[in-house]
């Protein structure tokens, strides 16, 4: 059972329309710089959704606290990608209390 507050959270970081279209660039398959299978670095997630760096790593704190993303450090690179089973849960969650 999806509990309410993570349901809330969950709901409040994919409410905006750029944290959806960075979800949304995160699907999608070979969209990786250096031909990473999954997941992309913040830089192109700001080529993606045409977007300072600042404002990327602010929608991506909400993601990451949330728990839709996660992330992974390399070096300099911060790796991102989805959370599919928590996005599962949610939206089993979510159909459960409407």
């Amino acid at each position: 059972m999806t509990s309410t507050s993570d349901l809330d959270r969950f709901l409040h970081a994919i409410a905006d329309p750029t944290r959806r279209r960075i979800l949304a660039a995160l699907k999608e398959k070979g969209g990786c710089s250096i031909d990473k299978e999954t997941g992309l670095c913040a830089g192109d997630i700001e080529q993606r959704v045409k977007l300072a760096q600042p404002t990327v790593s602010h929608h991506m704190r909400i993601l990451e606290k949330a728990r839709v993303v996660e992330a992974k450090r390399e070096g300099h690179w911060r790796w991102y990608r989805r959370n599919e089973k928590l996005i599962s849960e949610m939206m089993r969650g979510l159909k459960e209390q409407l």
